[in-house]
């Protein structure tokens, strides 16, 4: 089962994302960029600790989605 993790991004690599970014850009941009990058580390630190859904489980859970 997937658990809840309370991990958050290092300030360093806040820090690199935004120096990649242009000279002008929007808020809603950065924290679009933010939340990607959060997932995403959440996601790799799962999946290494595998903490993650089987494909049949993934299916049973998103069943009444892909209706």
């Amino acid at each position: 089962m997937i658990q809840k993790d309370k991990k958050m991004l290092t300030k360093d690599n806040v820090i690199k994302t935004i120096a990649k970014f242009p000279d002008n850009f929007t808020l809603d941009e950065l924290v679009d960029k933010l939340i990607f990058m959060d997932k995403v580390e959440k996601g790799l630190e799962q999946s290494l600790a595998n903490n993650v859904y089987s494909q049949d489980e993934a299916k049973q859970r998103l069943s009444k989605w892909l209706k």
